[in-house]
């Protein structure tokens, strides 16, 4: 299928060139866009260096920062209107490792969301505090309980789409941002009936720029997964069933 991996950026210019030079060497088909929020670093600048020279690369240039929600979604109406089969998500840090695309990809020919996980058997984080576990592991617990999904890693941003299931969802209502925009893409495949499968990944911490992780992420996950939550509960909402791999 034709395969388009998306990798928003805002200041990764140490870390950009060495993740696109990973994903090129492991999926040498595929196609990346590059989804640049005027990056005052120079990575804009970079990208479209590479993609003068690598006609697998594309650029795509947004004016500010304007959240991880919002790439994805104009990258989303970018792949769909240029009939791309897959699209997958991939930070540019270096935190989803080229060497794991292989097993998404292979999944991707028969799920409709695959998602790279750390929190299933296999799956590991590597250079992280016992903090950043305890908040992500129980985070992830948190939205299997109040959303009734299965889902192990549903913050989890390394994972793939099939283009017909995008097209079914209502994107242009999609207004999360930060993690809890993975938390509500995943619950709304499953409303709409895809199917779900999760494959071990591992996961490093970035070692260069800085991470987004922010006070105000947290609190909106929080308090949407909760309203999302109560919604399931008194709306007549129901979780759905995860197809596993």
């Amino acid at each position: 299928m034709k395969t388009l991996i998306i990798i928003p950026t805002y200041n990764e210019i140490e870390s950009l060139p060495r993740q696109v030079d990973g994903v090129r060497d492991v999926a040498p088909d595929a196609h990346i866009l590059v989804v640049d929020d005027g990056s005052p670093d120079g990575t804009g600048e970079w990208a479209d260096g590479r993609a003068t020279i690598d006609d697998h690369v594309f650029v795509m240039h947004r004016a500010a920062k304007q959240g991880l929600g919002a790439a994805y979604l104009a990258a989303f109406s970018w792949a769909l209107e240029r009939d791309y089969g897959v699209v997958i998500e991939m930070d540019a840090d270096g935190s989803h490792r080229a060497q794991d695309l292989p097993k998404i990809l292979a999944q991707a020919e028969n799920h409709d969301l695959v998602i790279g996980s750390r929190w299933i058997p296999g799956g590991t984080v590597v250079n992280w505090p016992a903090h950043r576990k305890f908040l992500s592991t129980n985070a992830n617990r948190y939205v299997r309980l109040a959303l009734g999904v299965p889902i192990r890693d549903a913050t989890a941003g390394f994972r793939s789409y099939r283009a017909p299931i995008l097209r079914k969802l209502a994107l242009a209502q999609v207004e999360s941002q930060g993690y809890c925009f993975q938390i509500d893409m995943a619950w709304r495949v499953m409303l709409a009936g895809g199917t779900v499968s999760e494959v071990p990944i591992t996961f490093v911490e970035r070692n260069a720029g800085a991470s987004k992780m922010s006070g105000a992420i947290i609190r909106e996950a929080l308090a949407k997964v909760t309203w999302w939550g109560i919604q399931r509960v008194f709306g007549g909402r129901r979780g759905a069933r995860r197809q596993d791999a």
